[in-house]
């Protein structure tokens, strides 16, 4: 679970309620922390991208070390991230063949993906989001000097790129109440799905709010009308390397 830009380990910990997740299905959870609180997605964000940081390297390091204290099963690793989180789940799934699916939510693809493995995809994003435009483009600024800020393609570009990759078919979709979900079944019994959450802002549905975000970055209270954990684990857990 990759935490968003300006984030942390433990904040995505308590916010977005994956430990209880991981106790009632019996997975394990890891939160890693990026440097200065975020991650090198490619052309995003802060000084992680700023020095090249190799996060690719120390994530794919992070789930090998895990791997040699605590029995796993290597085919079935997944990486899920908010926002600049997002962004690298993304990058990893471009440039790892560690996951076997992986799961945005409120980011958008900042990196070369020309070589990417075929790997189950779902993205999760709010139609009103303003910092990770859901048509794409140059998002608001987050920090008050105007510095991070997101230009990237749309979600449904990114959502094409890995149809392609994946060898997919067109999508079906489907609309309850502010929930659309795009669903293409693909080569190999991989899927690729996007979920879009009608007049949700930048923020995890489901999660926890953040009063600190809200006040400083204007961020609006995360959306009820979707559970974005629990869909996310419903998502991974059929899908293996």
């Amino acid at each position: 679970m990759l935490h968003g830009g300006f984030g942390t380990g433990t904040q995505a910990e308590r916010a977005y309620h994956w430990d209880s997740e991981a106790d009632a299905r019996h997975f394990l959870v890891a939160y890693p922390d990026g440097i200065m609180r975020a991650w090198n997605a490619g052309s995003c964000c802060g000084e992680p991208q700023r020095t090249n940081a190799d996060d690719v390297g120390f994530i794919t390091a992070m789930v090998g070390a895990i791997g040699q204290e605590i029995p796993i099963d290597r085919a079935r690793v997944y990486a899920t991230g908010m926002s600049n989180g997002a962004m690298m789940a993304l990058r990893l799934g471009c440039q790892t063949d560690t996951f076997a699916a992986i799961a945005p939510v409120a980011g958008t693809l900042l990196t070369d993906c020309s070589r990417a493995r075929p790997t189950s995809v779902l993205q999760i994003h709010g139609t009103a989001d303003d910092r990770v435009p859901y048509h794409g483009g140059p998002g608001k600024a987050f920090s008050a000097d105007g510095t991070a800020r997101v230009d990237g393609p749309s979600v449904e570009s990114v959502n094409a790129t890995w149809r392609g990759i994946d060898g997919c078919g067109q999508p079906d979709s489907t609309t309850t109440g502010d929930v659309t979900t795009q669903t293409a079944g693909c080569a190999d019994g991989r899927t690729v799905e996007l979920i879009s959450v009608a007049g949700a802002g930048h923020q995890w549905p489901g999660g926890e709010p953040s009063p600190l975000a809200q006040r400083l970055g204007n961020i609006p209270a995360p959306s009820t009308a979707l559970n974005a954990t629990d869909t996310i684990w419903q998502f991974f857990a059929p899908n293996h390397r």
